[in-house]
């Protein structure tokens, strides 16, 4: 479902921003970064909508109009832009109450949303999945509920007395009362959808396969890396948000032992909690993992505060405490020296991985990282001593560990391996020690 409200695509829109003077106050933060990187977000997120930018404003406040959030003023300077430009939408950089949405559309005579509401229009664009599909509309539904009125209608329920009494519900009512009882409906799919998720996740327990799961922030490159670590055909775009359906797939590590792999939604910068309620049924996968592999674009000028995004939405999550690699990403957009500075910097024990996924660089390197922090199905050491007619044994050594050393001794094979403890337990017969 589409809202009412959702861009248009090719749409022509005019983007604003509100800054604000107490957090450019802070220590270590500059007003005109905050707001330049905040805008040049927006604009990303506007044209992963298929929008078409027409103009900025940006507005920096001591505090936000509860009535209008940017002022009367400056209302009257958005709708004289917006005509100029011939633009029929405004998006703004903040959430909206319903108030200041109905106050900015009445003085701009634009229809106007906020950043929310265009995330949300992002990810029903790119939701394909049955499940993918339930868990936007619920999101879409939950932000509508709050912000229907009546337009001007008149009310019919006035009163209960003799004269009083109206021809039943209003229309208002009315479509609140079906917007309930569809995210009801829609809440027991979803509740569906993560009783079949736990089905297949307790099915993938029984073997002993560790969930490693990519995170970071949107277009981070992690669909990429997953493609190039998994062989899958994951979509990769340059567009915020191109993946919202996870994907799971099967990779064997140096070690020999196989693990899993689950692509991921990525994370944004305030992501309303609506939008984390709402795909708990996909992050589900996150809370699940043995192992999180941060990716991080390093090649972006403002990594760092993308990356302390990563970790806020990680915490509310709850698996902060959970074993980590961090991975530098896209370092083919870098130049010889930076690469060079960020391998000292890797030098001087910070545990992070420099990889490329466009063009492979790195990649063994991350397996290896990955291999050594994955302590489910740990490697053990065996001293093997099999028969030379027993084929299947030692197929089975060389398939899911590896062989340091062999010999030959009285018609048996003196094995040395490394192998994962839940192959080792079928091969105790034939251990020396």
């Amino acid at each position: 479902m589409k809202t009412a409200q959702a861009v248009n695509r090719t749409e022509r829109v005019l983007l604003v921003g509100v800054a604000m003077k107490a957090r450019a106050r802070l220590p270590g933060t500059d007003a005109g970064a905050l707001s330049r990187d905040s805008m040049a977000e927006l604009r990303e997120l506007a044209e992963s909508a298929g929008a078409e930018v027409a103009g900025e404003l940006l507005q920096v406040r001591e505090a936000l109009d509860p009535a209008t959030l940017v002022g009367r003023g400056k209302l009257e300077e958005i709708r004289a832009e917006a005509e100029s430009r011939r633009v029929p939408l405004v998006i703004v950089d903040h959430d909206l109450t319903p108030v200041q949405l109905r106050n900015m559309e009445k003085v701009t005579g634009k229809r106007v949303i906020d950043r929310t509401q265009l995330i949300l229009d992002i990810f029903a664009t790119h939701a394909h999945s049955r499940e993918g599909q339930l868990q936007v509309e619920l999101a879409q539904l939950n932000y509508l509920l709050p912000r229907l009125s009546g337009h001007g209608e008149a009310l019919s329920r006035l009163g209960g007395g003799i004269g009083t009494r109206g021809p039943g519900e209003q229309k208002l009512e009315s479509d609140r009362r079906k917007i309930r009882e569809r995210v009801r409906k829609i809440q027991q799919a979803i509740e569906t959808v993560r009783s079949q998720r736990a089905t297949r996740r307790h099915a993938r327990q029984a073997v002993p396969l560790g969930m490693v799961a990519f995170v970071g922030y949107t277009n981070a490159g992690k669909s990429t890396l997953f493609n190039a670590l998994t062989h899958a055909d994951v979509l990769t775009s340059s567009k915020m948000f191109a993946t919202l359906d996870p994907t799971i797939r099967a990779i064997r590590l140096p070690s020999r032992r196989r693990v899993l792999c689950s692509d991921t939604v990525g994370f944004v910068r305030d992501l309303p909690p609506g939008l984390i309620a709402a795909f708990r049924a996909t992050l589900e996968e996150v809370q699940e993992a043995a192992l999180l592999v941060h990716v991080t674009d390093i090649s972006n000028p403002r990594h760092a505060e993308q990356d302390a995004e990563v970790l806020k939405v990680l915490g509310s999550l709850d698996v902060l405490d959970r074993p980590r690699v961090h991975v530098l990403n896209k370092i083919d957009r870098l130049s010889e020296a930076e690469v060079s500075e960020l391998r000292d910097f890797n030098g001087r024990g910070q545990p992070v991985v420099l990889t490329s996924a466009a063009t492979g660089e790195g990649l063994r390197d991350l397996l290896e990282r990955i291999d050594d922090a994955m302590s489910l199905d740990p490697l053990v050491r065996l001293r093997l001593r099999l028969p030379l007619s027993d084929g299947r044994h030692f197929s089975l050594v060389q398939a899911q560990g590896r062989v340091l050393h062999s010999q030959v001794v009285d018609g048996h094979m003196l094995l040395d391996a490394e192998l994962p403890q839940s192959a080792a337990r079928g091969l105790h017969r034939f251990a020396l020690d």
